[in-house]
């Protein structure tokens, strides 16, 4: 959830960024082009000027160049009384069709203050105003940010949908998985206690049924502590790691065929470690869990510990069937798993124990197809 909201953030950020940036430079190239196009209308209106005060030995030729390329800038001529003469790129059919036209587009441009007035001759009472808008090209690059807004609005809402859904799919997969996680735990000392209760129906060895129900009630508990420690802040304490995997690979192994060889491997491991027991063996439990299932119940798996300057690590290697490299970057996401009746939520829950509750790494150190797959929980000492 607090990923969700750092993605909205940023997306509101970036959108917000583009769209400023965006205005900001348009309506610095909307002045350029406003700047060329007041010179471009100042050489057209001496062209203009010159050819009608052209004798008949001037050469128009340039001046008649200046005058037949205007063709983007649109033009209302009026003479000095702001009588309407004529127009240029504007919608002539319109202007012949609607007397209104031409005044809405005359009192426009006066708005605008784009006037050009020029005399002719040497009488000074009579000159021609030229009224000018924005081409086509200018109106477009003012209007750009506006657009373009309209589609980065677009774009995130759809992204923050996209991720409103996102995240509910991933909450019903995290509950539907939890669901299944406890189930499953819960389980094997239940269906245990249901086994010694029928023993003792029978008259069994009253003694040896009570120790044994006195362990799965001791297992309940430690799962119910297991579950309630999740989302909170877990209790640390000073820990043998040695210690605590083989006593998780010792569960493992009563609960495993015998066709299954486990050997744990001490590379000199010897320091201990601040962390919460029965998360930590919870983890070990679930990715031997996982080899068992890779291996189909029945091959080798090695646990080897270790240590260097700053960590402690155990890695988990069994020689069973192995992932694909895109299985392997998303083996710890939610309801993601290779067997076949799975919940695909114990490495989900073993990877935030390690990472965000110990501070730690959990990850996939090698997989081969055919030969297997080595986890490694690196921890700080």
């Amino acid at each position: 959830m607090r990923n969700a909201g750092i993605w909205k953030f940023l997306l509101s950020v970036l959108a917000v960024v583009i769209v400023v940036g965006t205005f900001f430079y348009s309506n610095f190239l909307a002045e350029k082009i406003s700047e060329r196009e007041r010179a471009m209308m100042s050489s057209w209106v001496t062209a203009q000027r010159s050819i009608a005060s052209a004798t008949a030995d001037d050469d128009i030729s340039l001046p008649s160049s200046i005058v037949a390329e205007q063709r983007s800038i649109p033009i209302i001529e009026t003479d000095e009384n702001d009588q309407i003469i004529s127009s240029l790129n504007l919608d002539s059919s319109r202007a012949q069709n609607d007397p209104q036209y031409l005044k809405g587009k005359l009192q426009e441009f006066k708005s605008r203050g784009n006037l050009i007035t020029t005399f002719f001759g040497t009488d000074s009472l009579r000159y021609n105003r030229y009224y000018f808008g924005e081409s086509l090209l200018l109106r477009q690059i003012r209007y750009f940010p506006m657009i373009q807004l309209l589609i980065v609005l677009i774009f995130t809402i759809m992204m923050l949908r996209f991720i409103n859904t996102r995240n509910r799919s991933l909450q019903d997969r995290l509950w539907a998985g939890l669901a299944k996680e406890t189930a499953h735990q819960l389980g094997t000392p239940v269906s245990a206690l249901e086994g010694w209760t029928a023993l003792l129906r029978e008259g069994g060895d009253h003694e040896l049924v009570s120790n044994e129900m006195d362990k799965d009630i001791q297992r309940l508990k430690l799962i119910t502590d297991r579950f309630s420690m999740i989302g909170g802040e877990p209790k640390k304490e000073v820990t043998n790691l040695k210690e605590l995997v083989i006593a998780a690979v010792e569960y493992m192994r009563k609960r495993a065929p015998e066709t299954v060889v486990f050997e744990i491997i001490n590379n000199g491991l010897a320091t201990p470690v601040s962390v919460s027991r029965p998360l930590l063996e919870w983890v070990i439990e679930n990715i031997l869990k996982n080899a068992l299932d890779a291996m189909n119940e029945k091959g080798r798996i090695e646990i080897k510990l270790g240590e260097e300057v700053d960590m402690v690590w155990v890695e988990i290697r069994d020689n069973g069937k192995g992932m694909a490299a895109g299985l392997q970057r998303e083996i710890f996401n939610p309801g993601v798993t290779t067997k076949k009746r799975g919940w695909g939520l114990g490495l989900t829950l073993s990877k935030r124990i390690v990472e965000e509750y110990h501070g730690g790494l959990l990850f996939v150190k090698e997989s081969m197809i055919g030969q297997g797959t080595t986890f490694r929980i690196q921890l700080k000492k």
